[in-house]
């Protein structure tokens, strides 16, 4: 059984394996764990993991870029309905649409778009980077025995974008900065986090070790 974690060229690779390896030794989910951007392992792969770090619109060229990616990812995520982990960009590419330097299509597997984070407090500087709690929104099994709220566990951003769900119901978390930044979404097989699992400590192995476990 494995775990594909893509490489098309974007994101934490490495932080991002050493992280899903960890987790994954430690709740005993028994993955064999790799980085891949072959769109035969993500055919074969049990479960898909996409990093992302910069802008929408590279990112998600990048990874039409690879012969055959799409079609893959089409396959196993929407077709087949294998659990799915998008992480920052990652997450932001399942929207219709990114509005980062232009108007820019996404997968569009969740309905919403990528907008520019406006706090309210014009101290507050963008990006948005560093440490906060986490908000919930609705219910989701990726969020079992993760404490959250004020007094809660704190995740790592950093980005100047967020995800505007379309649908209230796919927003899972939130977190304040000048107002409410979308942190989670998720849709049947698919979630997304805006801030970084691989960098958040122990929230996000706990998150991680849900996400292994998980059978949506």
């Amino acid at each position: 059984m494995s775990v594909v974690i893509l490489d098309y060229g974007s994101g934490n690779l490495h932080s991002a394996l050493k992280s899903f390896e960890r987790a994954n030794a430690e709740c005993g989910a028994g993955f064999d764990i790799k980085l891949s951007s072959d769109p035969d392992d993500v055919h074969t792969a049990q479960r898909i993991v996409l990093p992302g770090v910069g802008a929408f619109a590279d990112c998600y060229s990048g990874l039409m870029a690879l012969d055959g990616m799409h079609e893959a990812l089409q396959e196993s995520v929407i077709q087949q309905g294998k659990p799915f982990f998008g992480i920052c960009v990652g997450m932001q590419m399942m929207a219709d649409r990114g509005l980062e330097h232009g108007d820019h299509q996404g997968l569009g597997w969740i309905s919403g778009q990528v907008e520019k984070i406006e706090p309210n407090d014009k101290n507050l500087k963008i990006p948005h980077m560093g440490w906060n709690t986490l908000n919930q929104i609705t219910d989701h099994p990726l969020l079992k025995d993760i404490p959250l709220g004020d007094a809660g566990q704190h995740a790592y951003f950093v980005h100047s974008y967020h995800f505007k769900t379309s649908e209230r119901t796919n927003d899972i978390l939130e977190t304040d900065y000048g107002g409410p930044v979308t942190a989670m979404v998720a849709k049947d097989n698919m979630v997304g986090t805006q801030f970084h699992p691989e960098k958040s400590q122990k929230m996000g192995l706990a998150l991680i070790a849900n996400f292994l476990k998980w059978k949506p």
